[in-house]
């Protein structure tokens, strides 16, 4: 397995955990995404990631379309980490809805200058110890309402409503004019998550059909 394949791996592990908002066996820890899943088709969000474990990062949430998955409708979920060692890394995940928990029903990825792959879903329960535990897609089924405040990001200043974990684990400041998470900034023992930049009419960056991902390719 090539070294853009293998961090490729590492990198979708990090996502789906943090995009789904569900934690794993695993020893890398990231803030995890704790809002509101209300998706809208070509907007976004932007936000820097500074965890405790691994450092800062940069990281675009955007809905880029939707596709039908055993009866329901999903979203295409990209996500974009700008590496300035490595390049533009970019990975896309359908997400489903189910009762009040998202699950990911596929996941595409593309490395730096790579061509974008498909990879089996049975492959993060393998490496990352298990699958990951199931979360609610609402913060408001495990948290509690503090109030009304006003937060202000680079992105601007926005009247949030503030929510606290029950067991205060986490604190989160959501606001309907942040899509597809609402999130505007989330703090936890693991780090911290600000929001960056609003993103509107977001396209694609991976077109065309993706290979499957192969472990014994050289």
């Amino acid at each position: 397995m090539r070294h853009s394949e293998r961090r490729a791996v590492g990198a979708m592990l990090i996502l789906v955990l943090v995009a789904a908002g569900v934690s794993a066996q695993m020893p890398m820890r990231q803030p995890q995404m704790k809002g509101v899943w209300s998706p809208v088709v070509g907007s976004g969000a932007a936000y820097q990631m500074d965890s405790k474990h691994e450092g800062k990062m940069d990281i675009e949430f955007a809905v880029v379309g939707t596709e039908m998955n055993e009866g329901k409708t999903g979203q295409w979920l990209e996500m974009v980490i700008n590496d300035p060692k490595e390049g533009l890394m970019v990975m896309k995940m359908l997400m489903v809805l189910d009762a009040k928990s998202l699950s990911v029903k596929r996941m595409i990825m593309k490395p730096p200058d790579e061509e974008a792959m498909e990879f089996p879903m049975g492959m993060m329960a393998q490496m990352g110890g298990g699958p990951p535990q199931s979360a609610s897609a609402d913060i408001r089924d495990d948290g509690t309402l503090v109030g009304t405040e006003s937060i202000t990001t680079p992105a601007g200043t926005f009247s949030c409503q503030h929510y606290q974990a029950k067991d205060k684990s986490w604190d989160a400041w959501v606001s309907e004019k942040v899509a597809p998470y609402g999130v505007v900034k989330s703090v936890s023992k693991d780090g911290t998550m600000t929001l960056t930049k609003v993103i509107t009419n977001a396209k694609s960056r991976i077109t065309g059909t993706p290979r499957k991902f192969d472990m014994m390719r050289p």
